[in-house]
């Protein structure tokens, strides 16, 4: 294995791709709701509850089709409980979004051994994957890449550009950021800001369920307790500190997942797997620093102007 080897090559543009798919479905669920002024730190829950039941739909049923639908109303569902309580009954969305996400990760781990009986991981053999229609590509060079692309993979590189133009050319997208820039504003034109604000929630709970199916039955057909892994978090905090801007949403995600693929190969010659899990963090948090030293220069400059 060559030097070159180790931080571009076909099976690391791959590997970028299996880990970016679902921090791309979930990051536009948040990003949705930031646009609408709604603060969902639920979503590490909303993806977890997305793993367990795409595992468990595709286990009951033998398809890899019900399990996708069985996660997408799992995140619904969790989605549908922040809704009702943060909007319907005025709670506070960072105290119940931390709570379903304790609540998901203990009830998922209950739930793995009273089904399964089984701790730790559930596999099984007959587990249905999602399938990979580009499998037998011979793209040079980006052909692992594009094998690695299951439906809900070409369905996150549809939904970029759909995201973007439903919020930036639509009369319901307008609407939308109008309700997250000024409540008050856009409830003096006719808007009802709480519609927006629940069906973002729940829009966000159908991509970060959909994510959790990528997650679980996309390169493996597995559940692991707490398989998320913090990705919630991190979409979360990208979204924070990149006030909800899709470009840098996407860079920085392009970066963690570039970094994790890195760090895995690293692995294999020796680089101790502390510094490998760290990676990603530190090169996301890398690129949100500079974009938000780059915003500030070109404020500074705009005002001297």
């Amino acid at each position: 294995m060559s030097a070159l080897d180790l931080v571009i090559s076909p099976a690391i543009l791959a590997a970028i791709v299996r880990s970016l798919v679902p921090l791309v479905l979930l990051g536009l669920g948040g990003l949705i709701c930031q646009r609408a002024g709604v603060f969902n730190v639920a979503l590490e829950g909303v993806l977890l509850a997305g793993c367990f039941a795409a595992v468990a739909g595709s286990a009951w049923s033998g398809s890899a089709a019900v399990g996708v639908v069985a996660a997408g109303a799992a995140g619904t569902l969790v989605a549908f409980v922040l809704a009702a309580g943060s909007i319907w009954r005025r709670g506070d969305p960072l105290v119940l979004g931390t709570a379903l996400n304790i609540v998901v990760s203990g009830l998922t781990t209950f739930l793995l051994q009273a089904l399964f009986h089984v701790r730790g991981t559930f596999q099984r053999p007959d587990l249905a994957r999602l399938p990979h229609w580009f499998a037998g590509n011979t793209l040079p060079w980006i052909g692992p890449a594009v094998a690695a692309l299951s439906p809900l993979g070409c369905l996150a590189v549809v939904a970029v550009p759909a995201v973007h133009g439903f919020l930036r050319h639509t009369i319901a997208g307008m609407r939308l950021r109008g309700v997250g820039t000024d409540s008050a504003a856009a409830a003096s034109l006719g808007v009802r800001p709480d519609r927006y604000r629940f069906a973002a929630l729940l829009v966000a709970g159908i991509f970060g369920g959909l994510a959790g199916a990528e997650l679980s039955l996309g390169s493996v057909a597995l559940f692991t307790e707490n398989m998320s892994a913090g990705r919630g978090w991190v979409i979360v905090l990208v979204l924070l500190l990149s006030n909800g801007r899709l470009r840098v949403l996407l860079l920085a995600l392009i970066v963690y997942a570039y970094a994790e693929a890195v760090g895995f190969r690293l692995q294999t010659v020796g680089l101790p797997m502390q510094f490998s899990d760290a990676a990603p963090y530190l090169a996301t948090l890398g690129v949100l620093v500079w974009a938000g030293l780059r915003n500030r220069r070109a404020a500074s400059k705009l005002a001297i102007g």
